[in-house]
């Protein structure tokens, strides 16, 4: 086992004007000193020594389909030869076509009316989804939303993101979210099946509709002070928590009974990371807002939005002008977008990835079994969870994670005479989580390659 990394004379260059130039504000230093990479292909990243690393987080399922995928990269780079730029109070085919693919797509699987606005990432297409919402309830400015939940780190964003720190400094300005249990069944109470779990939180929930002394309904107008209910289907910095397939379907019924809209955050876990385009599907309900980014150009060009129903973003309700960016429904990222929907239909990339992501799992199942330490796995296509606790299989254990994530950025474990380093990413809501989320692409080769880094790993933190 290695010690400490030390950076090369090169790297302590950089890092040294890092540290007098660089706001920090930006990044998070979660190894010390720092990786510095200089390329990258496929599941796989290199530094600057050319030192390679299996990446099993691929920028937090930003790039699905792997780095530098020749077909997107290709469709960038065309579109740079033709129209690289527009601004965005013109049009471009690229912008209405991806809007229609997204709509026709939505209108077949829940049978809603629909339209698509975009934006530059993730975090402002939430910043345009409260608009719509709050424009759509007469300015109600009150959400739900979930412990353990993530939905950005921008102003409204952070204010219906559980985690207190990331608003600590800066207040509210307008939405305020009432946090409520996620049917978290590893961490829930003992003598529940998943399901009547799921159902309990459900029930906890439909409480507050009972009386007008639980703070939130107003039974003589029918009125409930609250606009919307914003949702990951599957929890993503919260640590990959999938939930009872009967949950959404049951919390939808008594949003619909209260006239409160879902909105289901497909950020991290869209584009195909669950095995559909939209984690939702998995549950059998009707979103009223979906919203969308990270991997919808594969990480090359920021592009992000929503698809909203008909009724709360037509023209007559959300006129030009209700909200903009420079940047918005850029030509670049429409063209990956679009190459992106066009590649994933040419073959079942669902099937796909739910077989990648079955085998996968039953890789981790067997880790569990040698390896007191695992104290869950769980995944749903190649959104993937392995919770690290301490030797009672319960307790949580962030230092020991922290221990083999900073192991696996060595870069020194040996598999088949090959050295290599391995990224994970650290979730869960005692930070003791490893959220897996491979390149799509990953081959099988690669998956068994991940477990035995895995395992490696896992040998190193039990008998240090």
């Amino acid at each position: 086992m290695s010690d400490i990394r030390i950076a090369t004379a090169e790297d302590q260059i950089l890092l040294d004007k890092e540290a007098k130039y660089c706001s920090y504000g930006d990044t998070v230093h979660y190894i010390e000193p720092p990786r510095i990479f200089s390329r990258c292909e496929g599941s796989y990243v290199w530094d600057t020594e050319d030192q390679a690393y299996l990446d099993l987080q691929m920028w937090y399922s930003a790039v699905n389909f792997g780095y530098a995928n020749p077909r997107l990269n290709n469709a960038l780079k065309q579109q740079i030869d033709t129209l690289p730029q527009i601004a965005s109070q013109y049009l471009h085919k690229g912008k209405i076509e991806l809007s229609e693919m997204i709509a026709v797509d939505a209108k077949k699987k829940f049978g809603l009316d629909g339209r698509v606005h975009f934006n530059v990432g993730g975090s402002q297409s939430i910043e345009d989804s409260l608009k719509v919402v709050r424009n759509a309830s007469n300015g109600k400015s009150l959400m739900f939303a979930f412990e353990g939940g993530y939905h950005g780190r921008t102003l409204g964003a952070s204010s219906i993101t559980s985690s207190f720190r990331y608003r600590r400094r800066y207040g509210h300005f307008g939405e305020r979210a009432n946090f409520i249990p996620f049917p978290y069944h590893f961490r829930g109470p003992k003598g529940m099946t998943k399901e009547e779990y799921g159902s309990h939180c459900v029930q906890q929930f439909a409480r507050l509709f009972e009386t007008e002394y639980n703070g939130v309904w107003d039974p003589k107008t029918n009125q409930c002070e609250y606009a919307a209910f914003y949702v990951e289907p599957i929890q993503g910095t919260g640590g990959y928590v999938i939930p009872p397939m009967n949950f959404y379907r049951e919390l939808k019924h008594v949003l619909d009974q209260h006239g409160i809209l879902m909105v289901s955050d497909e950020i991290q876990m869209g584009f195909y990371r669950t095995g559909k385009l939209w984690s939702i599907e998995h549950f059998d309900v009707q979103p009223d807002v979906i919203v969308f980014g990270k991997a919808l150009t594969n990480g090359l060009n920021p592009l992000g939005g929503i698809w909203a129903r008909e009724e709360l973003i037509n023209p007559k309700i959300f006129p030009p002008g209700s909200t903009h960016s420079t940047f918005a429904s850029n030509p670049l990222g429409t063209a990956v977008g679009l190459e992106m929907f066009k590649m994933t239909s040419e073959v079942d990339y669902g099937a796909m990835v739910m077989a990648k992501g079955k085998y996968f799992l039953e890789g981790l199942q067997d880790l569990q079994k040698r390896f007191p330490i695992i104290g869950d796995v769980d995944g749903l296509g190649l959104a993937l969870r392995c919770e690290i606790c301490g030797p009672d299989g319960f307790t949580p254990d962030k230092a020991t994670l922290d221990y083999m994530v900073e192991e696996g950025m060595k870069g020194d474990m040996v598999v088949d005479g090959q050295k290599l380093g391995l990224i994970l990413d650290v979730g869960g809501y005692y930070k003791n989580v490893i959220t897996l989320a491979p390149s799509l692409e990953i081959s099988y080769p690669e998956i068994d390659l991940g477990l035995k880094l895995l395992e490696q790993l896992l040998v190193r933190a039990t008998q240090r």
